[in-house]
């Protein structure tokens, strides 16, 4: 079954409300002052159902002009619109209004309804129909059906459900439930016995009962405790669908008209937007730097400021790029559709598309800023996600920190981020719980930076394996995380790219340099060690020569690396192969006594107890002793 939502639009009066009460038998005017009046004031819902079994929700608007915010409330979600015109008055101010803002918000498929049929004779209805004609050329409605009906006696009826099905059929696209669920509000009361509950319609996702949902702006987590669409009590409600939800750890007061309910962590607040924005072509006001507006989109109602990033002003008919500045937060994703009315008087002047949910505050006239702007007006949602993959390149940025930037589901990220890595435009660096993106730009030149710097230090210090990674890792890319790091610089080896000694990280090829000072410093280094055997000398004792101590200390360590010789302590070496004997003879002693002592390792390498102390705290170190309850007896390990 296809989910559609059909609103109606035009003047205060023009027989809205009565035309969808001769659809589907129910009033839609809900408040007493609405019903006392004859003017519709708030939205109202109902429903009817298709000859071939569709459903269709249908919303009723405000006519009337103060009521304008409402009325642009109820187009979010609309899949057509019914434009109903009077044929005892034709079209009128509000319905040319009305006209802007479906235009504005994207509205194509629209009837329509010429109304008050029975009032007048058909020459006069000839007349207002070549009239509507004439007045629509040009629009997105120029070519839409006209139906004559009469609401109050039910003529015509049956071609306007007709002509709905045949739209709803061939032209009207299903709604994607495959992507994140977002609801716009546009009302919340509370029932006694229920709590909190919400309408709205359902832009896109499922949602189900018992799902964890967030509520933007404000915040706050929600289970939901229970569904109805067209007051049936559901499990799950789908895209395309108005509903109603019980919402539990939310009271009343705190929401209202323009939040979003969405997955937790699924959208980011914001309080500027990037936007394409077009002013009308009937707009008597030019847009100026810094114009005070008043912003609809969604269900949303919210002051800002505009700020022309591409032009000086921007007249009617002229669009252009702007950052508006909102006195509020909401939450928004790219693509979405909003108008914007002048502050006073309040008029539409124009409208347009949300470009970037999420910039940064931009400087007018900013090449860079306007050329990014052009590719998420054009491009994909691949193109868009990239772009915020760039604006990373010191950090990376995870997928789910871009899912909520982009307020797209993990999957459909997922799936741009294998087409852009597909294309070599980005690079991910996957851990247990998320996955780090970087764009091939940033990594390339980061490559860069790391081979310089380590040919560089090779340079300088040509007795190093190499650089340390955490060195690395400290002075030129510390804005990665350490385990996201050491994934890169594991691609990197894996690749060929770089090498990696232990904890060293050097250019493909390189070698310590081994030469006359080499040779001359581990000669003395090795030779004092050997003399003193199981005396161990103390490492600053040695004599070298003439030789930096920094030298002399990289020195020592390619002969630790190289496993010539071993650390006993911090101030004593030996030769390996010492070591090597002295446990191969404490684990022959530990077989026949089952407990060895300082003193018996003094007496068996007949040397001091200064020395004995360490080898076998050496022997504990490399898993062949253990301590026991005595600080100088040791068991096997």
């Amino acid at each position: 079954m296809k989910h559609i939502i059909i609103g109606t639009a035009g003047h205060i009066d023009h027989g809205k409300t009565t035309l969808i009460k001769a659809l589907t038998g129910r009033n839609t005017d809900r408040w007493e002052e609405e019903q006392r009046r004859g003017i519709t004031i708030d939205l109202g819902f109902t429903w009817f159902d298709l000859p071939g079994g569709d459903r269709a929700g249908i919303i009723d608007v405000p006519g009337h002009e103060r009521f304008i915010n409402n009325m642009v409330a109820g187009v979010v979600g609309m899949d057509m619109v019914l434009l109903v015109v009077a044929a005892d008055e034709g079209i009128m101010p509000q319905t040319r209004e009305h006209m802007d803002i479906l235009s504005l918000l994207g509205i194509e498929k629209s009837i329509i309804v010429l109304n008050k049929c029975d009032l007048v004779d058909e020459e006069w209805t000839e007349l207002v129909e070549e009239e509507i004609r004439e007045e629509l050329a040009g629009s997105f409605l120029e070519k839409a059906p006209i139906v004559r009906v009469s609401a109050a006696t039910g003529a015509g009826l049956k071609e306007l459900v007709d002509i709905i099905e045949k739209i709803a059929e061939e032209e009207v696209v299903e709604k994607d439930t495959a992507t994140i669920p977002r609801l716009p509000i546009d009302r919340a009361f509370s029932l006694s016995g229920f709590g909190t509950i919400i309408t709205g319609t359902l832009l896109s996702g499922t949602i189900t009962k018992e799902d964890v949902l967030e509520m933007y702006p404000i915040g706050k987590t929600s289970k939901i405790r229970s569904i109805q669409v067209h007051g049936q009590d559901v499990d799950k409600c789908y895209a395309g669908q108005r509903v109603a939800i019980n919402l539990s750890n939310i009271k009343k007061r705190e929401i209202g008209r323009g939040c979003v309910l969405a997955p937790p962590g699924s959208m980011k607040n914001t309080d500027l937007l990037d936007v394409k924005m077009n002013i009308l072509d009937s707009s008597m006001r030019v847009l100026t730097n810094h114009t005070r507006l008043h912003l609809f989109t969604g269900t949303s109602e919210i002051l800002c400021r505009a700020v022309l990033l591409d032009k000086e002003e921007i007249g009617p008919g002229e669009s252009g790029y702007v950052q508006l500045r909102l006195e509020e937060e909401i939450a928004l994703r790219r693509g979405d559709k909003f108008v914007v009315r002048f502050y006073s008087p309040m008029e539409t002047i124009g409208g347009g598309v949300v470009l970037e949910p999420n910039p940064s505050i931009h400087r007018r006239f900013q090449e860079p800023v306007i050329e990014d702007l052009k590719r998420k007006e054009s491009g994909s949602t691949a193109d868009v996600i990239e772009m915020h993959v760039k604006n990373y390149k010191d950090t990376m940025i995870t997928l789910s920190d871009l899912a909520r930037l982009t307020a797209l589901s993990p999957e459909e990220v997922e799936q741009d981020i294998e087409e852009l890595k597909e294309q070599g435009l980005i690079r991910t660096y996957a851990l247990k719980k998320d996955t780090y993106v970087w764009h091939a730009g940033a990594a390339k030149e980061a490559e860069e930076t790391l081979l310089n710097a380590l040919k560089k230090y090779e340079a300088s210090y040509p007795y190093r394996y190499g650089m340390k990674k955490a060195e690395i890792h400290t002075n030129y890319f510390r804005k990665i995380k350490p385990n996201v790091f050491d994934l890169y610089i594991g691609s990197l080896t894996e690749e060929g790219i770089l090498e990696r000694v232990d904890e060293f990280l050097c250019t493909p090829g390189y070698q310590v340099r081994k030469d006359t000072l080499y040779d001359r410093v581990s000669a003395a280094l090795m030779g004092a060690m050997e003399k003193a055997g199981f005396d161990f000398v103390r490492y600053s004792e040695i004599p070298v020569g003439s030789v930096d101590p920094d030298v002399e200390d990289d020195i020592r360590n390619i002969l630790l690396e190289e496993g010539k010789i071993v650390k006993v302590t911090d101030e004593m070496y030996t030769l390996s192969s010492y070591m090597e004997e002295a446990k191969e003879k404490i684990q022959e002693k530990l077989k026949e006594d089952p407990v060895i002592t300082i003193a018996q390792v003094r007496d068996m390498f007949q040397t001091s107890r200064k020395s004995a102390k360490p080898i076998l705290e050496y022997m504990d170190s490399v898993k062949v002793t253990k301590k026991t309850g005595g600080e100088s007896e040791r068991v096997a390990y």
